[in-house]
């Protein structure tokens, strides 16, 4: 528990510290303002254009919300099928290996002639983005289970839905939310460098068009916007991985409570 207590302790110290040099470094000129702005007069560029920020951030947001539903969504059903399934396993885990290594910004002009410039792109990319990572790493936490779990509740005479959420599901939940929080992170980064390379709207956008201009201040307050959104991803997660331990934990420890009470399970004969 010290440990822990030290540990976070040392952490808010951390943060504590480099926001004071944030705004003693360029104050004191060791940094010109011009390469880093002082965090007050960062602040201050943010609360001013305010309007134009929140604007920009809802526009983010929708698209980065779309893009994980289809990336995180689609990429842990796929990932259990094709981590299920030895065929299709064969078949597709190559492919998308492979793929997953190419950089798929260079595809982005593709979307863009394709689905124009609107948010339609920046979904599509992002989706694309952050969906790789989420499967292949829920195939992998399906291919990591167990055999003999599977084995001994086959043998009791589990049904497929309950081998499902007794079994596959639990034993899968660290490495598919792990999957979870790279692929969410890029479906984020996804959405806010697609805004940067051609784009009319959002935060990217912005960060993107007072750059041209050399207006420092306001490019690092679109930067702490993407910052608090991937904060804010974090502590998602973080919450999710809370709550899905306490599940794996009840399930585990009530299963067999649960089984014997409903006579759902029996030996097999």
């Amino acid at each position: 528990m010290n440990a822990k207590l030290s540990a976070k302790t040392l952490r808010r110290l951390i943060v504590i510290g480099l926001i004071a040099l944030w705004e003693l470094l360029p104050r004191t000129g060791l940094i010109p303002e011009l390469f880093l702005p002082s965090l007050s007069s960062t602040l201050m560029a943010g609360w001013t254009d305010a309007a134009e920020y929140g604007h920009a951030l809802a526009v983010t947001l929708y698209e980065v919300l779309i893009s994980m539903a289809f990336a995180c969504g689609g990429g842990i059903l796929l990932g259990a099928i094709v981590g299920s399934l030895p065929r299709p396993r064969v078949l597709i885990m190559p492919m998308v290996s492979s793929l997953y290594a190419v950089p798929l910004v260079i595809l982005y002009p593709v979307f863009t002639v394709w689905l124009g410039i609107g948010s339609e792109s920046k979904i599509a990319f992002a989706s694309i983005y952050g969906f790789l990572p989420t499967m292949l790493a829920t195939a992998a936490g399906i291919q990591t289970i167990d055999p003999q779990l599977l084995l001994a509740a086959r043998s009791m005479g589990a049904t497929l839905n309950q081998r499902l959420v007794r079994v596959i599901i639990p034993a899968a939940i660290p490495t598919v939310l792990s999957g979870l929080r790279v692929g969410g992170a890029l479906v984020i980064v996804g959405v806010v460098v697609s805004e940067m390379l051609i784009s009319s709207a959002g935060i990217g956008y912005l960060i993107s068009r007072y750059r041209t201009i050399l207006d420092s201040p306001h490019v690092f307050a679109g930067v702490l916007l993407v910052l608090f959104m991937a904060i804010a991803f974090n502590a998602a997660i973080r919450g999710i991985e809370r709550k899905a331990a306490i599940w794996q934990t009840g399930t585990r420890a009530g299963q067999a409570n649960d089984d014997i009470a409903s006579g759902a399970m029996q030996p097999a004969t």
